[in-house]
């Protein structure tokens, strides 16, 4: 197993993508401690996790909340002794389908602030104790706006930039301590996309063009983007850092 004996945080472990890793991290032997702001989803994750045979503790963590965070590591490593890897899934809301001229500033800023605030609490906490054991895997998630020039997406585009940036700076920091830092940037993912009023055509419909738009003509998985975390954050990728895993499906290139 690709992460046996390893201590791994997720923030954000009750939306789409922190599950989905969590359950990778679990058949690939990782020892979990699940974080989120709804407490009863994290904990219903954590025992579906348990129920099959894989190990799992939850805890509401709200991963803005600096105390909570730097609270939650330290619990992790009184329990389980280290952090191998900390990986920050947690979503931010942002204003869509807006452009920039019509945006307040606060609508402006809250994804930048939200994000890049959450990404730096999170690796901070984790980086400390990385940095005396002298290993460990931080994980980011950015998106594809981080290299495409789209129109009304607020901040979120300025925020994904900020996040792939801020790993390269944690990486070049990390690294003489044998921390790795790694961002993952994932396109939509259909699995993730609901029901909207507000779009001019058909779930189906909205799918096909944005699967259209990418050099593979398919939108990633909830499943692709949990392997390949559990690759990054495991020993096969022991020379990676300061990269940015490009999970686009070609949506954007690098």
């Amino acid at each position: 197993m690709l992460l046996a004996n390893k201590v791994a945080i997720i923030h954000g472990a009750a939306g789409a993508i922190g599950a989905a890793t969590a359950q990778a991290f679990a058949r690939e032997g990782a020892e979990l401690h699940l974080a989120g702001r709804t407490g009863e989803k994290v904990e219903a994750l954590a025992a579906a996790i348990r129920a099959d045979g894989g190990r799992a503790r939850g805890a509401r963590v709200d991963a803005l909340d600096e105390r909570e965070v730097e609270r939650h590591a330290e619990a992790v490593v009184e329990r389980a002794g280290r952090i191998d890897i900390v990986f920050n899934a947690v979503a931010v809301e942002f204003v869509q389908g807006k452009l920039l001229t019509d945006l307040t500033p606060m609508e402006f800023e809250a994804p930048i602030t939200g994000w890049t605030r959450t990404q730096f609490l999170t690796a901070r906490a984790a980086a400390r104790h990385m940095q005396r054991q002298g290993s460990g895997t931080i994980l980011t998630l950015s998106a594809s706006p981080a290299r495409l020039a789209i129109a009304m997406t607020s901040g979120f585009g300025v925020a994904c930039a900020a996040v792939e940036a801020l790993t390269r700076t944690l990486a070049a920091e990390l690294g003489p301590s044998g921390v790795r830092a790694v961002c993952l940037r994932p396109h939509r993912i259909g699995e993730t996309i609901g029901d909207d009023p507000d779009l001019p055509m058909s779930m189906a419909e909205f799918c096909g063009f944005l699967s259209e738009m990418t050099l593979l003509k398919r939108l990633p998985t909830l499943d692709d983007v949990a392997n390949v975390a559990a690759f990054l954050a495991s020993d096969h990728a022991r020379s990676m850092t300061g990269a940015v895993a490009n999970l686009t499906a070609g949506m954007s290139v690098d």
